[in-house]
């Protein structure tokens, strides 16, 4: 059940917001966190001697710089982005490269304080951070975005190393950008290694990659499940968003016989009661990354579905649902409907996709809600085992790296029980579960380097 806020959280929220104005998006991650690792630090002094969830919220670093390309015209444009170093105490900095308009100091620092949890909660040597640019790579040709990744990483070059800082992709980088970011630093520091991630197979990257975040969901999904005896199999499911996350969840809920029955972009989402099976997913699949077009195009491919314009999923009743587009995409609002409509689960595929009101709603309905610190890390647990890959010099086979996901999607979930079970009458507290579980591994490794 959701814990109400302390006075210490509190006083540590005013603080926290007067020294970062105008960030909401990290004042709120921070506050979900806080709430539930206060009490917990309060119960064990030394974290409190140590100051270490004041340090934790503070960056190590926070690099700000312009990228200036050239467009097809020959026209000079300047954009902003941004490197988070936010923690190294357990392993390098391992965090996403976003593109997009929206892309914000906010917007990266909460991206990178919960990537800190995600990666402690892994298992794998990685620190937090995250990265990118207002860049928005839609409308633009490949040539325009080869020309702003190769002048991008000009810069990004001078922070990042296999041992420094090691980033992969998310919103707006995918496998044409991590191409073009990964080749101009190879020639620039004149060196193959696996600085980046979710790199193609030809050079160095891993088997199971891109559909990692989205079947890590719902593996995460089934855990939830069948720790209550149950399994996924038979459900209804709810899916927001028509990217790789989106798409490889379909794809392994369909596997372990759900039935999918919706997906949705920025226009809006369609509803399609039948399920979306394989070959309407391959449609899909083949309509976003190689046409580029919108998902309301689904309807005349698929004329029993139905879509609906400027409207997210949570209507549509559902016994599961997987926010997979973007963060706050489930409001308040949206959570009681879903409650209203019997949904059982709620496991983020994106990050940080449900308000904090929403979170309270479903925990105190009795709604199985797993954050994304838990849910979401199935994506940058393989970009750990394609490090792991790269320092190795070998590949593993689809199906070891597929073993090697499902092991830690379980592990991560037993940790969440560990810390988040009260009681076996009571739903387990995954976002309790999953902030403890993670800060631990963190602070005592801060606490053993001493004040630094």
């Amino acid at each position: 059940m959701w814990i109400e806020p302390c006075k210490e959280t509190e006083c540590f929220m005013k603080g926290l917001q007067k020294r970062n104005p105008g960030q909401p998006e990290f004042h709120q991650a921070v506050k979900e966190f806080a709430e539930t690792v206060m009490p917990f630090i309060q119960e064990n002094p030394r974290y409190q001697k140590a100051q270490i969830l004041e340090r934790l919220t503070e960056p190590d670093r926070v690099i700000i710089y312009r990228v200036v390309w050239q467009d097809d015209k020959n026209n000079v444009r300047v954009n902003r982005a941004w490197r988070v170093q936010f923690n190294n105490s357990i392993g390098p900095y391992k965090g996403g490269l976003r593109f997009h308009p929206t892309v914000s100091l906010s917007v990266l620092k909460f991206l990178g304080f919960e990537q800190i949890f995600k990666n402690s909660l892994t298992g794998l040597p990685m620190g937090g951070g995250k990265g990118g640019s207002n860049f928005n790579p839609k409308g633009k040709s490949d040539d325009e975005v080869m020309r702003f990744c190769h002048s991008m990483m000009t810069e990004l070059s001078r922070h990042i190393g296999q041992f420094t800082d090691v980033p992969a992709g998310d919103i707006g980088v995918g496998a044409r950008e991590i191409s073009f970011l990964f080749g101009q630093y190879k020639r620039l520091r004149n060196e193959f290694t696996g600085v980046l991630t979710g790199k193609g197979l030809p050079f160095g990257g891993s088997l199971i990659r891109t559909e990692a975040t989205g079947y890590g969901c719902v593996y995460f999904c089934e855990n939830i499940l069948n720790h209550r005896n149950d399994s996924i199999k038979g459900k209804i499911v709810a899916i927001s968003g028509s990217g790789n996350v989106a798409t490889y969840a379909v794809e392994k809920a369909n596997h372990l016989g759900a039935k999918v029955v919706t997906l949705s972009d920025s226009s809006g989402f369609i509803h399609d009661p039948d399920g979306i099976d394989a070959e309407k997913l391959a449609w899909i699949k083949e309509l976003k990354e190689k046409r580029r077009g919108r998902i309301s195009e689904y309807v005349n491919q698929f004329p029993a579905a139905t879509f609906h314009q400027d409207q997210r999923p949570w209507g549509v009743t559902c016994d599961v649902a997987l926010p997979c587009a973007t963060q706050n995409e489930i409001s308040l609002t949206d959570a009681k409907t879903l409650i209203a409509n019997g949904v059982s689960v709620v496991c983020e595929g994106a990050n940080m996709p449900t308000e904090l009101e929403g979170v309270y709603a479903f925990q105190e309905n009795g709604v199985l809600f797993g954050p994304a610190k838990a849910a979401n890390a199935g994506g940058v647990a393989v970009s750990g085992l394609e490090q792991s890959q790269n320092a190795l010099r070998l590949s593993w086979s689809r199906a070891e790296v597929d073993e090697k996901l499902q092991t830690i999607m379980q592990d991560i979930h037993a940790k969440c029980v560990k810390h988040g079970e009260s009681s076996k009458s009571q739903p387990v507290n995954y976002v309790k579960g999953a902030n403890i579980a993670g800060f631990i591994k963190v602070a005592d490794a801060m606490i053993g380097y001493g004040a630094i």
